[in-house]
């Protein structure tokens, strides 16, 4: 987990991660590159930048990980 998805510096699948959690951009966003699931859950505060407000849910078991985000209503 880090705030800036930019300041990673070391490839997560090299590295044996299975997954990144990141949040600067406020963006929700999930998508999966050579295996490894870059997490990012949005923001659950106050409308910005005409962004929706979401949170994200990551559950893992053993190797299964399963991923949604939110869309909170305001």
């Amino acid at each position: 987990m880090l705030h800036r998805l930019q300041d990673l510096d070391l490839k997560p699948e090299a590295a044996g991660l299975r997954i990144v959690v990141s949040g600067h951009t406020h963006i929700p966003n999930q998508e999966t590159k050579s295996g490894v699931l870059y997490f990012n859950p949005g923001s659950a505060e106050p409308r910005r930048f005409r962004l929706p407000v979401t949170v994200g849910r990551l559950v893992v078991l053993g190797p299964k990980v399963e991923s949604k985000i939110i869309r909170l209503t305001v």
